[in-house]
């Protein structure tokens, strides 16, 4: 190669590393407001739980910051707080299994129907994000109180009142009402990219109906199952509002349990502690789903 075939080879490639420092910059500068934003409400907030964690309880029932222990990460072994993530954990368990039981079938037929119908079947899906979160949780406050709809229902056909209300019944449906949308959304964004000449292609080859479901589509929308469940199961199992507006604290779950540390017994410490380890297993949570494929939906 000649010398000046070589000098403008070296030119060509200074002026793209110096396009390429440019457009680095430009993406920096572009997502400054967003760095900081997460700086400022998520990542301070954050070392300030864990700072508060190592704190300890004075006898007045202040909070103080000098002699850093993890008394507060011993409680965390308690029976009530032990009962707490146990009975979290199943029922933000059944929420996801009845989430996925019924998001399933709704993606998938929405994701096969026309553009039209598609387009119908997710906005019911997005009709209730449309609504206050509170004043969703208190609507079916009365629908299953003694006085409510259902409790009508079920004098009119001779069962007697019926009071659903303030029951781990009454928990987990408010719970999978209120999530369901968090299973259907990335349910419907993995079917609705499976490439549909792989399922025609094994019916070509005599695979049943089921067959092809459990072989094709089942796996190439295993993405958005993973998806769906950490979106379901991680904020289920923190839940507060609904547990209380429906479940009337009777099994108090770990979010009730947080708020109880932190504004009734006054133990900032054992609060704080419990809300960073929460925070430590959707941090985990959201890792798993990136790495099981999520940046693919």
């Amino acid at each position: 190669m000649s010398p000046e075939a070589l000098d403008d080879l070296a030119a060509d490639r200074d002026v793209e590393r110096r396009l390429e420092r440019s457009q680095r910059r430009r993406g920096l500068l572009l997502a400054t407001p967003a760095y900081i934003y997460m700086l400022a409400f998520f990542a301070v907030p954050l070392l300030i739980v864990l700072v508060y964690s190592f704190a300890t309880r004075t006898s007045s029932g202040g909070t103080s910051l000098s002699g850093w222990n993890l008394d507060a990460y011993r409680r965390l072994s308690e029976d009530f707080i032990l009962d707490s993530v146990v009975r979290s954990t199943i029922f933000a368990a059944i929420t996801t299994a009845i989430c996925l039981l019924v998001g399933y079938p709704y993606a998938y037929f929405a994701a096969t129907r026309t553009p039209l119908v598609r387009n119908l079947v997710l906005i019911a899906v997005m009709i209730p994000f449309w609504t206050n979160f509170l004043v969703r949780n208190y609507a079916w406050r009365l629908i299953l109180s003694s006085g409510g709809p259902v409790s009508s229902l079920s004098e009119s056909l001779g069962l007697g009142e019926t009071n659903l209300l303030f029951s781990r019944f009454a928990v987990i449906l408010g719970l999978t009402y209120s999530f369901l949308p968090f299973m259907v959304l990335p349910l419907y964004a993995s079917i609705e990219r499976i490439d549909w000449r792989l399922v025609e292609a094994s019916r070509d080859l005599y695979s049943t109906g089921t067959q092809s479901f459990r072989k094709i589509v089942l796996p190439l929308s295993l993405p958005g199952i993973i998806a769906g469940s950490i979106l379901v199961f991680v904020p289920s199992l923190g839940a507060y509002v609904t547990p209380e507006i429906l479940g009337g604290g009777r099994d108090p779950m770990l979010g009730s349990v947080i708020v109880t540390q932190f504004l009734t017994a006054r133990n900032w410490p054992v609060g704080a502690s419990m809300s960073f380890v929460l925070m430590a297993v959707m941090l985990v949570s959201t890792i798993v789903y990136f790495r099981a494929g999520g940046k693919n939906l």
